[in-house]
Order: structure tokens, then sequence, then C-alpha cells
């Protein structure tokens, strides 16, 4: 019984240090790309720059 009890332990451990992993990884991955994005358009063959030609009546 003891062997279980500590292999539930182990488990519900392995399983709790994941999740922390899980997040720590999200929350650098938000840091990382977050202020960036807001900068920068979405759509990256988008150019901000004035047409070459007037446009014809």
């Amino acid at each position: 019984m003891y062997e279980y009890e500590m292999q539930q332990y182990r488990s519900a451990d392995l399983i709790r240090r994941a999740e922390h992993q899980r997040q720590v990884r999200a929350a650098l991955d938000a840091r990382r790309t977050g202020p960036q994005d807001a900068t920068e358009p979405e759509d990256p063959t988008h150019r901000s720059r004035p047409h070459r030609y007037t446009r014809a009546a």
C-alpha cells in the first residue's frame, strides 16, 4: 500500500510540474511576442508607403 501511495504522490507531482512548465513557457512566449506584434501590421506583405502612380480620373 505504501508503494501505491508513493506512486500516486509522484504522479501528481509530475503533473503539477508539467503544468507549471507549460504556464512558464506560455508566459515567456507572450512576453516575447506581445509588444512587437502590436506595432507590426498583421499582413507582412502590406506596405504603408504611398502608391507609385496617382489614380486615373
